[in-house]
């Protein structure tokens, strides 16, 4: 007898399904195979699909056993598999109904379900398709608890399911859940008001959260470059729905969901040390996964010490950040993760670090200077916003200062959170959803320049050399600096702090 039972297959962070077929023979030696592309993970299937069924107290069939996972033309790997199989050898052999829905889900040795990733892509391809019956371990079922047209039945071991296929006993459906019931405000390190001094680079941070603008500090050792870095979470606006689940199924999609949780309700903080590999910062593989820049997607990749990142690393940053997307390319084929990061540099002006600090002396020569600056290209510098000093903070400010005078991350997240709302009211549908991201017609289109910014801005171009990247990222940042005062034009003011951030400082 031939059962036929639905599952899916998750590739990067795209879904497809699978059909599994199983045929248990009458005739033939004993045997069991299976067939369509599994890669190791898969082929092991066959010892933990048959321990569990014989430790749930059911029969394993001794006979000729052949599963296909159909399409056969595209490579299966991961434990994703076991429990429809597990499924279809069941109802071929006639202990259960041949039944619907989709099965997703790995086994244990005993029967139960463990938790698999991949679960909300899964729900997400099922409710783009036609809806209906999904059934998935219960540590993982939540994920899927947040798609609309999907039927989620949490599953704890195989022989609760076989009951309930018999109708001896009912799994229970999984209530829905609403996402903005569980958004949370991302939490942080430091609130901006315990930073002590600091107030420029603090106006920096705020213009970098209202405008989602990549930043770069530079500054001695202990001015407090990470500690304000650390402080962005806690100024950026609330993740949309959209959003969230973008981001849960690249997390989902790594492997990387807690027992139980349903999405990722902060926005990403994501600091890799700089020993990271390549793979791990861009992603990729044998089998691609997602790499840091994909799990800051809509969050903040934050690089300390970024000069000491090797010179390829820092360079495969290019592409996404233009265009907010990694293409990996391998032989089974071509895999795309989300990677629209703001990104955070800190970095030393110096080997030393004390360059242009007013009271050490620094001592490195010319050529250690050179050298170690040369360290960041001039396109990689070009494709961030905002440059900005750091110096160190003055010794009257930390002992005598009060940290309470200084404005709480609260307040300032309200008036990046109102910078933003004028943003989404000008884009709009257009899938932009800050100024850091418009694009050169999308300036023309939407930034209304006065004619002395104009006249500012082409002096500039003449004075500062800028490229046409960076007349448009000045545009961009001066936009941003007029939505936070509420102003529906950018004025010279605008454009004479955006251009004091365009000022190299490494």
């Amino acid at each position: 007898m031939i059962a036929k039972i639905r599952s899916a297959a998750v590739f990067g962070v795209s879904c497809f399904q699978v059909e599994v077929e199983v045929d248990v023979a009458e005739k033939g030696f004993p045997a069991f195979n299976i067939v369509g592309l599994p890669e190791r993970s898969v082929a092991e299937a066959k010892e933990r699909v048959k321990t569990a069924i014989v430790n749930s107290g059911m029969d394993f069939p001794n006979r000729r056993i052949t599963v296909n996972l159909a399409p056969a033309d595209i490579p299966k790997e991961g434990s994703a598999y076991d429990l429809p199989i597990a499924v279809g050898i069941l109802a071929a052999d006639g202990q259960i109904p041949v039944p619907g829905g989709l099965f997703y889900g790995e086994l244990s040795l005993d029967g139960g379900l463990r938790i698999t990733k991949g679960v909300i892509l899964v729900a997400i391809h099922l409710s783009d398709h036609e809806g209906g019956r999904m059934f998935v371990p219960v540590m993982s079922a939540n994920e899927a608890s947040v798609i609309r047209r999907v039927e989620v039945y949490p599953v704890r071991c195989l022989k609760d399911l076989v009951l309930h296929l018999r109708g001896e006993s009912n799994l229970v459906e999984l209530n829905k859940i609403e996402i903005s019931t569980l958004i949370e405000t991302a939490t942080c390190d430091f609130d901006l008001a315990e930073i002590v001094g600091q107030e420029g680079a603090k106006r920096v941070l705020t213009i970098s959260a209202a405008g989602g603008h990549n930043l770069l500090f530079s500054g001695p050792p202990g001015a407090g470059k990470s500690m304000l870095a650390r402080s962005l979470p806690g100024i950026l606006p609330q993740l949309s729905r959209d959003e969230c689940l973008e981001i849960t199924k690249i997390y989902s999609a790594a492997g990387m969901m807690d027992v139980g949780q349903a999405i990722i309700r902060r926005r990403p903080f994501r600091s890799p040390h700089h020993s990271t590999s390549l793979v791990g910062l861009v992603g990729g593989g044998t089998k691609p996964v997602p790499g840091e820049i994909s799990l800051a997607h809509f969050g903040v990749l934050f690089l300390d010490e970024m000069a000491e990142f090797s010179r390829s690393m820092v360079e495969s940053l290019r592409q996404p950040i233009e265009d907010g997307v990694i293409e990996i390319s391998r032989s089974q084929g071509k895999v795309s993760f989300p990677a629209c990061f703001q990104l955070v540099g800190a970095v030393n002006p110096c080997p030393c670090g004390y360059l242009g600090h007013p009271k050490i002396e620094c001592r490195c020569n010319e050529r250690e200077i050179s050298k170690y600056k040369r360290r960041l290209s001039g396109p990689i510098l070009d494709r961030i916003d905002l440059h900005l000093f750091v110096p160190p903070v003055d010794t009257s400010e930390i002992v005598g200062g009060s940290v309470l005078q200084s404005e709480t991350s609260e307040n300032v997240r309200a008036r990046v959170q109102k910078a933003r709302k004028r943003q989404e009211e000008r884009f709009g549908q257009s899938g932009v959803f800050a100024n850091a991201r418009m694009s050169s017609k999308m300036i023309r289109e939407y930034c209304v320049v006065s004619d002395e910014a104009k006249n500012m801005l082409a002096l500039a171009m003449d004075k500062q050399l800028l490229s046409a990247r960076g007349y448009f990222k000045v545009i961009r940042v001066a936009q941003t600096i007029a939505d936070l005062e509420g102003s529906d034009s950018i004025e010279v003011a605008h454009v004479a702090e955006a251009l004091q951030y365009r000022e190299r400082v490494f």
